[in-house]
C-alpha cells in the first residue's frame, strides 16, 4: 500500500468511526500534527503509530492492510505479489498472508535501511515474537534492556514487555520473524 493511500485509509476510518483528528490523536497516544501528516501525505507513520492507529479501530494491521480486498480463498503457496507491505520508506515488513480470517499466527520479512528502527517509541502487544536475522545485525530494546543480534543468531520474547527494532549500522539488515496472536 503506497503512503497515499494509508493516509486516505487512516482518514476514511476516523470519518466513519465520527472521530475529529483531535480525538483519533488522543486515543492512539500521538500528536495530533502526527495525525494530520499521515492523512495529508506528508509523512509515512511509523510501524508503532501505525498500530496504535488501527488499534483504536479495534483492528489489526492485516485487517488495515486487507479490509478493501476482495475476499482470496486460502492457499498454501504465497506469490510474493500476495506479501502485504506494512512498513515504511525505512523499514520493510512484509507481511506473508493470503488473506484469510483467524490466523493464529503472523510471518514477517524485514528489511531495515541502516540507522532506521520501528519507531522513537516502544510497542507492545499480547503474545510472543520469534525471528532470525539473515543479514547484519538489529538492536532489539526489550524493557529496559538492550540486546545485539548479529547473523544467524535467532531471538524469542514477549511481546507485552515494551519493544523495538533499530539499525545501528552502516548496513542494511534483513531478519524473519513470527508472532502470536496475528496482531497485525
Amino acid at each position: 500500500m503506497e503512503k497515499q493511500q494509508i493516509g486516505a485509509k487512516v482518514a476514511r476510518l476516523r470519518k466513519l468511526h465520527n472521530l475529529s483528528q483531535r480525538e483519533l490523536a488522543e486515543r492512539a497516544d500521538i500528536t495530533h500534527s502526527a495525525i494530520s501528516s499521515i492523512e495529508n501525505d506528508k509523512v509515512s507513520p511509523s510501524v508503532s503509530s501505525l498500530q496504535k492507529i488501527v488499534n483504536v479501530f479495534s483492528m489489526s494491521l492485516s485487517e488495515f492492510f486487507t479490509s478493501d480486498e476482495p475476499s482470496i480463498k486460502p492457499s498454501v503457496v504465497i506469490q510474493p505479489t500476495q506479501f502485504i507491505e506494512i512498513g515504511n520508506e525505512s523499514v520493510s515488513m512484509k507481511l506473508v498472508c493470503d488473506g484469510r480470517e483467524n490466523r493464529r499466527m503472523g510471518f514477517l520479512i524485514e528489511e531495515y535501511q541502516p540507522h532506521s528502527s520501528t519507531g522513537l517509541k516502544s510497542i507492545k502487544h499480547e503474545g510472543e515474537e520469534a525471528g532470525t536475522v539473515l543479514e547484519g545485525e538489529i538492536e532489539l530494546t526489550l524493557g529496559k534492556e538492550t540486546y545485539v543480534i548479529r547473523q544467524g543468531e535467532g531471538y524469542l520474547f514477549d511481546t507485552s514487555i515494551p519493544h523495538k527494532f533499530t539499525n545501528r549500522t552502516d548496513q542494511v539488515c534483513r531478519l524473519i520473524s513470527a508472532h502470536t496472536p496475528a496482531s497485525f
